[in-house]
């Protein structure tokens, strides 16, 4: 019989005992998962108090409750907003009420089906980049996350600013990573709930390059608006052209910048880790990697997948579906309370913390069968499973804006990577999943490269 390690990916050892609040804030500045306590995954509710009473919520009719039926009684908690906010602003991320409101009917139209399948060539012509890189590694190993952050950020800098050479695409890069892992980490003084004007010395030190790549932005913002848009639309120019049609209002050049940052930022972040995570897991099961490869090389037929290809690439779906349940890059995330409430027959008190652990949901051991186990079968359509209790992109009026594009160039880039490659794992070097601001793969993927 198999040993756990060879039969399940990693996951997080998940805390089971009461811990100090020093134990708890080295364990968030460490790996925020590890703050999930193990009874998490067998229980719809746990509740306790680290400088004010917070609650994890692992039951879909409560995440209903929370994500769409109250969901102005739970905004963003005031760490998550004093983690972004000097990155993005008052963006779609992070305002909240008629703000939100606004900008997300003036937003809405920019990712329908059709502007986002127009983009796909995009992702097409990234997905060839990446390959003719890779194939430089043939023969022995290569990091497929450094690998899957430059392609993703490839396109997500085409499609947002595409043609504008002022946009120094390295630079936005470095500030964004260095934003995060220097500001992202949680504070002492978000531990014990000190008020948000109170400095918090990491995130002012992270705050310089953040700053310059706003200046750097807002130009390009400028000088596209005279300038007019290409013959294909890219996001800044269908930004651009909306306006909340409830009100008429349009974006002025901060609140544009703000929300083309936070597309950049969730935007390549997020697929990038999707990508990464999904190609470990095909290295980790053969069988899997193998019936995928069997599928994308008898659609594609050695050329590069287009989004037309999506309907007929099932099985990559499903991969990509359980990719994201088992290591989601959005896998924590807080709401504070604005009333009293209750939640699984609980007394939920105006100001707690109510926590909604995306990696515990998905791991629970009341919803999921064998939930440690690697198995896109799960998303056959065959087995019925609960809306809330599979979130990756969230849900209710909040939900992701951009999912079904990173759907789509997740499709496009794993059909076509696989399509050409075989990847296996290298001894010693599994990743770790740990979680800052999203689910990385600590060590980074590390997967030996042949050709398929």
């Amino acid at each position: 019989m198999k040993d756990a390690v060879d039969m399940y990916p990693p996951q997080v050892p998940l805390v089971t005992e009461v811990w100090s609040i020093w134990q708890s804030l080295a364990a968030a500045r460490r790996n925020i998962l590890e703050l999930i306590p193990e009874i998490a995954l067998h229980q719809p509710i746990v509740s306790g108090k680290m400088g004010r009473p917070w609650h994890m919520v692992m039951d879909p009719d409560a995440l209903r409750r929370i994500l769409l039926e109250k969901v102005e009684d739970y905004p963003k908690s005031d760490v998550t907003k004093n983690i972004l906010r000097p990155a993005i602003g008052e963006s779609l991320f992070v305002a909240e009420g008629a703000h939100w409101r606004w900008q997300r009917r003036a937003a809405a139209p920019v990712f329908t089906h059709r502007n986002i399948a127009n983009l796909a060539p995009i992702m097409s012509a990234a997905a060839d980049r990446s390959c003719a890189r890779i194939a430089e590694h043939t023969g022995r190993a290569t990091d497929l996350y450094t690998e899957m952050m430059t392609a993703a950020f490839e396109v997500i800098s085409d499609v947002t600013f595409s043609g504008d050479e002022q946009f120094d695409r390295k630079a936005v890069h470095r500030a964004v990573d260095g934003y995060i892992d220097q500001a992202a980490k949680v504070s002492i003084l978000d531990i014990i709930a000190a008020p948000a004007w109170v400095p918090r010395p990491s995130r002012i030190m992270g705050s310089t390059a953040m700053k310059q790549m706003k200046q750097m932005s807002d130009g390009v913002i400028d000088n596209r608006r005279d300038k007019g848009p290409g013959d294909i639309p890219d996001l800044l120019d269908l930004l651009l052209a909306g306006e909340d049609p409830k009100t008429q209002r349009t974006m002025n050049t901060a609140e544009l910048r703000d929300n083309l940052l936070t597309f950049i930022v969730a935007g390549h972040e997020t697929t990038a880790l999707t990508l990464s995570w999904a190609l470990y897991l095909c290295a980790f099961d053969q069988d899997v990697q193998d019936t995928l490869r069997t599928e994308a090389q008898s659609v594609l037929a050695g050329r590069t997948a287009t989004a037309d290809d999506l309907p007929n690439l099932p099985y990559t779906r499903q991969v990509i579906d359980e990719t994201l349940r088992m290591y989601p890059p959005a896998a924590f995330l807080s709401r504070t309370a604005q009333k009293d409430d209750t939640l699984c027959d609980r007394p939920i008190k105006r100001k707690d913390t109510v926590t909604l652990p995306i990696y515990a949901l998905h791991r629970s051991h009341a919803l999921w069968p064998d939930p440690h186990r690697f198995d896109p079968d799960r998303f056959n359509g065959k087995q019925e499973i609960n809306r809330y209790a599979y979130l990756p992109f969230g849900d209710g009026p909040r939900i992701c804006i951009g999912a079904s594009f990173a759907i789509q160039e997740a499709v496009i880039m794993l059909a076509t990577i696989l399509s050409r490659f075989k990847f296996t794992r290298v001894e010693g070097k599994d990743p770790k999943p740990v979680l800052i601001l999203t689910l990385r793969p600590e060590g980074g993927v590390w997967l030996n490269v042949e050709e398929a």
